[in-house]
């Protein structure tokens, strides 16, 4: 799993997708953390994330779009799936790489609310659940965007379901409402699929065990999903 780690983060690092997600998070954040924090003087953090919540419908799809999609293609996974590692590791290594990348403009966030403390009182515990949640939401749309692009050998193709599936999670909210404003059967099954919901969850000032477990089973079913598709193309 580390061969595999390493080379992924190599691969992001000495190109340009990789680069391109960290300084698109860093450029929206900044932007709405001027405008409300730092302009407005509102001392919540949370906030801005859950205000720039909506670029993992861009950057997700351009982060995952060629981690298993472009394999398949080049049929560079052939010398994966013949090789001594497990598929278990190929897919933690993969994951672990993407996250390891949105790590890395995320450290950087975590000092936004010590900054604000400079002009008063700011809810630091609130702050950083909110950091929590956007790490957890993201995390989740990496593994849905790892998922699909496990399925397709096609990095377009891969991009746009990826981005049609994030759509539709971030959009869920009003999809149910226009269902149904008092809520049905319908609704509440729809309701498991609302992701942006349960990230606003923990930027409301609580820590949200539901909502953590909530992206927690998000992950390893996407995960355990993209296992089941490399392992059946390992097997054919």
């Amino acid at each position: 799993m580390k061969a595999i780690l390493k080379r992924e983060i190599k691969a992001y690092l000495n190109g340009v997708i990789g680069w391109l997600f960290i300084a698109v998070i860093i450029a929206f954040v900044g932007i709405y953390f001027t405008a409300y924090n730092l302009s407005a003087g509102y001392p919540y953090f949370s906030y801005t994330l859950t205000a720039v919540s909506f670029v993992f419908l861009i950057i997700t799809p351009i982060l995952t779009m060629r981690i298993m999609a472009e394999e398949r293609k080049q049929k560079t996974d052939q010398l994966l799936l013949t090789a001594p590692v497990s598929v278990k590791n190929i897919v933690l290594g993969k994951f672990l790489a993407m996250l390891i990348i949105f790590f890395i403009p995320l450290l950087l966030f975590s000092f936004y609310p010590l900054l604000l403390l400079s002009f008063g009182e700011v809810p630091l515990a609130e702050c950083y659940a909110a950091i929590l949640g956007f790490f957890l939401y993201g995390a989740a749309n990496i593994a849905i965007g790892l998922f699909i692009s496990s399925i397709t050998e096609s990095q377009v193709i891969a991009a746009v379901l990826t981005f049609v599936v994030l759509f539709i999670g971030y959009m869920m909210t009003g999809i149910c409402n226009l269902i149904s404003q008092s809520g049905n059967f319908i609704t509440k099954i729809l309701s498991g699929f609302d992701m942006a919901t349960q990230f606003r969850n923990l930027t409301i000032g609580v820590l949200d065990i539901r909502s953590i477990v909530y992206f927690l089973t998000v992950i390893g079913f996407c995960l355990f999903l993209t296992y089941q598709s490399i392992q059946k193309r390992r097997w054919s």
